[in-house]
C-alpha cells in the first residue's frame, strides 16, 4: 500500500489533516456581489480618468479605488477572508515591505543622480530664414 492510498483512506474515513482540508465554497450571491461592486468600482475609474473630477488628487483617488478592487479579489476570490490569520498577515507584510524597499529605491535616487527635469531659463531661441 503506497503512501497515496493511505491518505485517500484516511480522507475518505472522515479524517482531515492539518492544511489538507482548504476547501472555501462561497455563495453564489457573495460572488456575484464581489462581482458587480468590482464592475461598479471600474466604471467609477474610467469615469474619473476620463472627467478629472479631483484635480491634483486624481492619482490618490485612483489609487484608493484600486486598493479597494485588489482587496476584493485577495479577501474573496483568494480565499484569504477565510483563511487562517497568519496567511493574511503575511500577504499583507508581503506587501508593506515592497513599499518600503520603492520609498527607499526612490528616496535613495533622488539624492544621488541628477535631475532630469529640463529647466528653461527664460532663454527663447529664433531661428530666421533667410
Amino acid at each position: 500500500m503506497s503512501a497515496h492510498d493511505s491518505a485517500s483512506s484516511d480522507h475518505a474515513a472522515g479524517e482531515h489533516r492539518e492544511g489538507y482540508d482548504f476547501a472555501h465554497p462561497l455563495p453564489l450571491p457573495i460572488l456575484f456581489g464581489v462581482f458587480a461592486a468590482l464592475v461598479f468600482l471600474t466604471i467609477v475609474t474610467v469615469a474619473q480618468a476620463s472627467f478629472s473630477f479631483f484635480g491634483d488628487y486624481d492619482v490618490v483617488v485612483v489609487m484608493a479605488i484600486a486598493t479597494v478592487k485588489a482587496s476584493l479579489v485577495v479577501m474573496f476570490f483568494m480565499h484569504v477572508l477565510y483563511d487562517k490569520p497568519f496567511n493574511a498577515v503575511v500577504f499583507v507584510s508581503s506587501f508593506v515591505f515592497l513599499g518600503i524597499f520603492i520609498i527607499f529605491t526612490l528616496s535613495d535616487s533622488l539624492l544621488t543622480s541628477p535631475d532630469q527635469i529640463p529647466v528653461d531659463d527664460g532663454i527663447v531661441i529664433t531661428t530666421t530664414d533667410s
